[in-house]
């Protein structure tokens, strides 16, 4: 039966790469595309993804394809792994290239930058509502992935059973996936963890210490619960994986590019030259300018986005942030 259910991966950086072969490992057929031609040729003749998860082997039944509809072909599933900025335009080509009953799943951590909608909201408003949907999302770093460490994360559908089909595709004894009927939920903490990265690394930059680094990462929480009250998502779904898990995981690991940009601006680095030094996309810059504006817009506080945008526009540095912050008025938690 696994045989003939085929999985188009979308994206072949690091974590597209990582889930592709967790799928093809759990015996599913599985198409990787990605942008670049060069990459996939590699991983074709080599087996393995050199330039994103060097030493990491792949699975040989793994499909490589350098020209989208190809790799659409007849997929029962489509899993969209690409920097959320990118994602309004796969979808535009979805509509066109891709079976109308191919179900659509993105492990995509963001919103659309134009608008600040929900990934959900572009998918409904391009393929309608009849398409079984899912995001998946939680803590998880492409090379441990890769290297089948144990690993949660959250499936969030439109519909019960879709979810429960993408969990058959993912689980196994060392990744454990929890259904969720909280879509915005689950976008939402998985957006906005990587603003907190930033201001974690930020103050690790500034070598502030282990005392500061837990503040922003429990402040930042308080923030992204009233942002979710606002917006009309569950809270229960903030506490879980998707929400304080990927924040607390994205806030003190090095693997994660955000924190890492953070660090950068923290040692005295303009934005430019963070971004440089990463050499990939840092999602949480985009998302920063994202949740200053629904903050404004809703009028809930988050100071500590404040303060990172500021620093990422070069308004103010690091160090004046942080004054900022603690100069604000005393106040109950």
């Amino acid at each position: 039966m696994t045989s003939k259910r085929h999985v188009a991966v979308l994206g072949a950086g690091s974590f597209g790469t990582a889930l592709a072969n967790l799928i093809a490992c759990n015996g599913y057929r599985v198409s990787l595309w990605g942008r670049d031609a060069d990459t996939l040729k590699s991983i074709s003749s080599t087996g393995e993804n050199r330039r994103y998860l060097p030493g990491v082997a792949l699975s040989d039944s793994i499909r490589c394809c350098v020209d989208l509809q190809e790799a659409l072909g007849d997929a029962s599933d489509i899993l969209v792994a690409i920097p959320s900025q990118y994602f309004s335009h796969i979808i535009e080509k979805i509509e066109v290239l891709a079976p109308s009953s191919s179900a659509l799943l993105w492990a995509c951590k963001g919103l659309e930058p134009a608008t600040g909608r929900f990934l959900s909201e572009v998918v409904e408003q391009r393929l309608g509502s009849n398409r079984d949907y899912a995001v998946i999302s939680g803590p998880t770093f492409a090379q441990e992935l890769a290297a089948h460490l144990p690993t949660a994360i959250v499936v969030a559908a439109n519909r019960a059973g879709y979810a429960t089909s993408v969990i058959e595709l993912l689980h196994n004894d060392r990744f454990r996936a929890y259904a969720s009927n909280d879509i915005e939920g689950v976008q939402l903490g998985g957006a906005f963890k990587n603003i907190y990265a930033i201001a974690a690394g930020i103050s690790d930059g500034l070598a502030f210490g282990a005392n500061a680094r837990v503040a922003v990462i429990t402040r930042g929480l308080a923030e992204l619960m009233r942002l979710g009250e606002s917006l009309g998502v569950q809270s229960e779904t903030l506490m879980g994986l998707s929400g304080v898990g990927d924040l607390i995981l994205t806030c003190t690991d090095n693997q994660s590019r955000n924190r890492r940009f953070g660090l950068a601006l923290g040692e005295g680095m303009s934005a430019t030259e963070a971004l440089q030094r990463i050499g990939q996309s840092v999602e949480g810059v985009v998302a920063t300018e994202i949740a200053w504006q629904l903050a404004a817009e809703h009028k809930v506080s988050m100071p500590i986005v404040e303060q990172v945008h500021r620093v990422i526009n070069g308004q103010v540095t690091p160090e004046d942030a942080v004054v900022a912050l603690l100069g604000r008025a005393s106040k109950t938690e």
